[in-house]
């Protein structure tokens, strides 16, 4: 398991000085309208998030960030990587990490699309998260529509994006253990359930 954490991980290095990464940001707003997202899923990874967008998403990463009274489960059914894949739940008790971003408003209807807003996969929800010391008001998450009874794994590939959006937007080191316990422990329950099904078609 933690060959598997140290392969991903790797330093989250700022392209600029705190400093002038705040007065692009300020001459960003000037320009063109933003939006705040908080992104808990795949999308924690700016590299698969540009897959999206098309566009280098880096700078538009503000921090990582807590969202209170919700928990994560993974809820939903991608038909695209025919896996279970992550949502949140109301939950007063618990709490989600994950990473705020603020992003042109040109792109809110293409994130809409990657989760599937048009079609009922996923929905807007707004939210407050706390990130470097400020509470950040109004900003956009999705949660699942139509939520599954139980859990569904996460195949490799889905496994292997939120741990490394995790890692790489600096999460807290103890959430991304508890986050890749809870992606191994589906897997293996997934595993044990295939094999016992095999085992009784066979006759076993």
């Amino acid at each position: 398991m933690s060959d598997r954490i140290g392969h991903l991980k790797h330093t989250w290095v700022q392209s600029h000085h705190p400093a002038h990464q705040a007065l692009r940001l300020q001459q960003q707003q000037q320009t063109e309208p933003m939006f705040y997202y908080f992104a808990y899923g795949s999308c924690m990874c700016p590299v698969d998030l540009k897959r999206t967008f098309g566009e280098n998403t880096h700078t538009y990463v503000i921090g990582a960030a807590t969202l209170k009274g919700y928990r994560l489960g993974f809820y939903r059914r991608s038909a695209l990587r025919n896996c279970g894949v992550l949502d949140m739940v109301k939950d007063p008790s618990a709490s989600v990490e994950g990473v705020l971003y603020r992003l042109p408003w040109r792109l809110s209807d293409r994130l809409d699309e990657r989760e599937e807003v048009p079609q009922g996969g996923y929905r807007q929800e707004m939210v407050n998260v706390s990130c470097q010391d400020r509470i950040y008001t109004s900003v956009r998450t999705y949660v699942v529509v139509n939520k599954l009874a139980e859990e569904l794994a996460p195949n490799d590939w889905y496994f292997n994006v939120v741990l490394r959006g995790a890692l790489t937007c600096g999460l807290p080191e103890q959430y991304c253990w508890q986050l890749f316990n809870h992606m191994y422990q589906l897997q293996q329950r997934h595993w044990l359930s295939s094999v016992s099904a095999v085992g009784l078609a066979n006759g076993n």
